[in-house]
């Protein structure tokens, strides 16, 4: 009787180096940073150009002026009809008034459809979705006849109003998502206590939305200071103007522009979006990471 051979021990696998592995994590690390830098060249071209000459700023390609204009920010603050700072308190109260809005208008939506059983829910949810897919210049048109019959072009209503009425489809989609997440254990637990849907959703549902919430809040920050074609559709007056239209008003229509003061005022419209982004980072990439995880 033959015995079968027995196979051989599989060997070991021969453990990488720990020169090679540093060496990956060099590489990976300085393309990393070239990667960074390609993307943030044109805020640092410029942050550069907001220091230096008239005559240098197009000329000299290098990011160190050869001589520092600190005056290019005073220029530009006191260019336009008003202070610039006039321009970003119309641009915050228009970012308050949407932030606001859609914090509660979208939350309470997002409840609805994912907690509360009603008629045609799903159907309504598609449609709601749908509404992400049309182009604001689709709707613009309808939007400015009505705005203009109830007599609110040239105020901050149209910018602010339809916020409160969860017409962003996609903050309503992000709640959602991550409401389904949330354990209906909670939900069942709150209404033996006594709670209603109305206490549910203040003291159950929205503490533990705080991620989600502060995702809509950061975007609707930065989509709401950085719009421009509603701004200039429905804001004519030049008291009522915000940062994005205050910019513009550097370009003049005859060809002349103060390209030191322009791209000085730039860079202050970048700050309150730096600053509100990195106070709320946390919370943004755990909303991002967490939304839809069941």
């Amino acid at each position: 009787m033959t015995e079968t051979p027995t196979p051989a021990p599989a060997r070991p696998r021969a453990k990488q180096s720990s020169a090679t592995v540093g060496l990956k994590r060099f590489v990976f690390h300085l393309v990393l940073i070239a990667a960074a830098m390609v993307m943030i060249y044109p805020l640092l071209w410029m942050l550069s150009a907001s220091l230096k000459p008239l005559d240098e700023i197009f000329s000299d390609p290098g990011l160190v002026p050869s001589s520092w204009e600190w005056g290019n920010y005073a220029d530009g603050w006191n260019a336009l009809p008003h202070p610039f700072e006039k321009y970003i308190w119309n641009s915050m109260v228009i970012v308050a008034g949407s932030i606001l809005g859609n914090l509660v208008s979208c939350s309470m939506a997002a409840y609805a459809f994912a907690r509360l059983k009603f008629p045609m829910r799903g159907m309504l949810f598609a449609i709601m979705l749908g509404t992400i897919m049309l182009p604001i210049h689709v709707v613009i048109i309808p939007q400015y006849i009505l705005f203009n019959e109830l007599g609110w072009v040239d105020t901050f209503w149209p910018l602010i109003v339809p916020k409160l009425l969860a017409t962003d489809a996609f903050f309503v989609f992000l709640m959602v998502q991550f409401i389904r997440g949330l354990p209906k254990e909670l939900d069942e637990a709150a209404s033996i206590d006594g709670c209603g849907y109305w206490g549910t959703y203040l003291r159950v549902i929205m503490p533990l939305c705080m991620p989600a919430l502060a995702t809509t809040a950061i975007f609707t920050f930065i989509w709401t200071w950085n719009d421009f074609y509603s701004q200039l559709i429905y804001l004519r007056d030049v008291d009522l103007q915000t940062v994005p239209l205050a910019l513009r008003l550097f370009m003049d229509s005859t060809g002349t522009t103060n390209w030191g003061a322009l791209f000085a005022m730039s860079i202050v419209a970048l700050g309150p979006i730096f600053g509100f982004f990195l106070a709320g980072q946390r919370y943004l990439v755990r909303g991002i990471a967490t939304t839809g995880i069941k």
